[in-house]
């Protein structure tokens, strides 16, 4: 189907209403806005407003997530809290996304089971065949590649895609996960041959600008409803959340195969926003033409808010209050420091909150060596992405509640007996292969200290874990024991004994590619949120002090010098967090911003500007810059000269002591 420049036949309009990525934020925020009591109120109202010949509800996915609100979920038992949301909600279909194999297919399979009216379950590039308990669903119809609504008397097809990155990102176990592209096209040609000619794809690929690039594939598609990226699409005059800042027009467009603009849209999660796209499409099917935008989620102190699901707060709401209040209510330890946790910090370099959860993983597994018969473990590694509180916690009083927003996934406490020196260095080059890039795969270790150059070549891998391109990024590794055993010395692996690693069973597995290439383990039964919480209050002694975990970090992980010493960072240098960079101003910005970074000594320096998808726009410096004060301006223009185009990007200081990254956006 086509998107013409003005209407022909008005034959057939449909209302969509789309959301994605609730992720078990269910509860509202405290400004007034969010919450899924409210947003099932909203949505009614806007369904009994519609005046169009149709309409109906669609979830692209991650469509709930690990943390304390879904943990009440698990504790309460089928249903789940959020699956009696989703069924007050009332979708017509709802897209798989990554998140919902955080606890592996079995809980996905539990989730469904809550449904009074269960809708139908989308995804057109996976085989459940090998997990039996969803391949049930799979055989009673209610989980499949697509679906024909009637609507009003009309057919519309929906179909549904997971991304390809399912195994790296998630736990979906034996679920099989094919080609995104294929799968769909099979499914437009299955719906267009029973006569199905208005179809809507709802995909889970982790951004928006995804679904675009996937539109060159496809051909016989209507519209593209996108799911993972967050990104928030409206129009001039939409009434948006105080603060909240587009990425883009509502709806973004796509070119595909046939050379089709095809209407692409989105939303931002957490049930903050409801997507309404009104289409009309002639009497071939063709679509003439699309409006809409987001509607936000406010409560009853708003003109435009609603009150909140009578239903949804006494079943949902009010029980995860309760389940959350108790958790927070339980002090289990006073920090002396603040702890950082923000998510660009944790992903690109040491924090003193990645130094406690990797620590309290080292701990846990050397307290169950004995009781599980393996050998007392000599490092740990936390990947970043596990880590999720995304913010400092203050010094003070630190709660349970506190350790469930560090460390909110199902993950478990594993163990490998033997991991070969020469395999440690390509678990941690994969650790800072994609550093510049803020991926969740950097490690935060405890038990040992590595030298990385973030300028040198990044190792890569097949699927399969196997090594591809050497990484030639780490340079040192030195274990913290008496005397200190070095493994790897200017980038060359020492001769010797392997070593043992905690980690979580996610990474164990190939999460996040690290390639352990199916070698054997053994899960010690504790997940790595318990670990932390019986570290802080039986190996800490209920005290966080700023000599264990001092701010910054205390030269685990470095980028200069050496770490085959005593007492690394002990030097009368610049401490590094001298080193910094500013928030652009102004933010947002149009057509041009000014980005501040300041050195503590001469050095060489990169500057550079990335989209989304890491694709670098624009390089600002690159050579040696002189101690002090440093500003440099962005026109808004690529590399090539070309105006960037509105959204959101990512700009990356690199130094010999830090990569350090901030975001802006560019609006037009």
């Amino acid at each position: 189907a086509m998107l013409a420049g003005a209407a022909v036949a008005q034959d057939f309009t449909l209302t969509i209403f789309h959301n994605n990525d609730g992720e078990s934020d269910v509860l509202p925020d405290g400004d007034g806005f969010g919450g899924a009591a409210n947003f099932i109120t909203k949505l009614d109202e806007l369904r009994s407003a519609t005046t169009t010949d149709g309409h109906i509800m669609l979830s692209s996915g991650d469509n709930f997530l690990a943390g304390p609100e879904f943990s009440a979920s698990l504790e309460n038992g089928v249903p789940f809290y959020d699956t009696i949301v989703m069924d007050l909600i009332g979708y017509d279909a709802v897209c798989i996304g990554n998140h919902d194999f955080d606890f592996n297919p079995d809980v996905l399979a539990d989730f469904m089971a809550g449904y009074t009216t269960l809708p139908p379950y989308l995804s057109s590039n996976l085989d459940f065949s090998a997990e039996p308990n969803l391949q049930a669903y799979v055989d009673s119809g209610d989980l499949t590649g697509s679906v024909i609504l009637d609507v009003a008397g009309e057919q519309v097809g929906v179909i549904g895609a997971t991304t390809e990155n399912l195994p790296f990102i998630s736990s979906p176990r034996n679920v099989v996960v094919d080609a995104v592209a294929p799968a769909v096209l099979a499914e437009v040609a299955a719906l267009e041959s029973a006569g199905v000619d208005k179809i809507i794809l709802i995909s889970h690929l982790q951004s928006v600008l995804e679904d675009q690039m996937l539109a060159a594939e496809l051909s016989g598609i209507d519209v593209m409803i996108a799911g993972g990226g967050d990104e928030l699409l409206a129009n001039e005059d939409d009434l948006l959340i105080p603060g909240d800042v587009p990425s883009g027009a509502y709806p973004l467009y796509a070119t595909d195969a046939d050379g089709f603009e095809i209407p692409v849209v989105t939303t931002s999660g957490q049930y903050r926003y409801i997507g309404r796209l009104e289409v009309t499409f002639d009497m071939d099917g063709d679509v003439t033409t699309v409006d809409g935008g987001p509607v936000r989620v406010a409560d009853e102190t708003y003109a435009d808010g609603a009150v909140a699901d009578a239903t949804a707060q006494t079943q949902a709401i009010d029980p995860i209050l309760a389940y959350i209040e108790d958790l927070d209510e339980t002090i289990i330890a006073q920090s002396e420091v603040d702890l950082d946790g923000i998510r660009a910090n944790v992903r690109t370099e040491e924090t003193n909150q990645g130094n406690l959860n990797a620590d309290a993983m080292l701990w846990q597994a050397r307290q169950l060596a004995d009781e599980f018969d393996v050998p007392m473990a000599d490092v740990a590694i936390q990947n970043g992405g596990g880590i999720r509180n995304d913010s400092i916690i203050p010094a003070g009083p630190l709660t349970l509640l506190d350790t469930f927003d560090m460390l909110p996934f199902p993950n478990l406490v594993v163990v490998f007996d033997d991991i070969s020196r020469e395999n440690l260095k390509e678990i941690l080059e994969n650790c800072v292969s994609r550093v510049e890039f803020v991926d969740g795969r950097f490690g935060q270790v405890a038990g040992m200290r590595f030298l990385y150059d973030p300028l040198g070549t990044p190792q890569e891998l097949d699927e399969d874990g196997n090594v591809v391109v050497p990484g030639m990024r780490v340079q040192e590794i030195v274990l913290m024991d008496e005397p200190q055993t070095v493994i790897c010395e200017d980038g060359m692996v020492v001769p010797g004994e392997g070593v043992s690693l905690a980690i979580v069973d996610f990474l164990a597995r190939g999460g996040d590619q690290y390639p352990f290439r199916g070698q054997p383990f053994t899960a010690l039964g504790v997940s790595y949120q318990q670990a932390l919480a019986n570290y802080i209050t039986e190996g800490l002694g209920g005290q966080i002090t700023a000599v264990d975990y001092p701010e910054g970090g205390e030269g685990r992980i470095v980028t200069e010098g050496t770490v085959a010493i005593e007492n690394p960072g002990q030097s009368d240098e610049t401490p590094v967090a001298s080193i910094a960079l500013g928030q652009n101003f102004p933010n947002p910005f149009n057509p041009a911003t000014s980005i501040a970074f300041s050195l503590p000594r001469n050095q060489r320096v990169t500057l550079t500007i990335y989209d989304l998808q890491g694709r670098l726009v624009r390089t600002l410096v690159d050579d040696v810059r002189a101690a002090g004060e440093h500003t440099v301006a962005w026109t808004g223009t690529t590399d090539a000269g070309q105006r960037a185009a509105s959204g959101t990007y990512m700009y990356r200081l690199v130094t010999g002591d830090r990569v350090l990254n901030r975001t802006m956006t560019l609006v037009k």
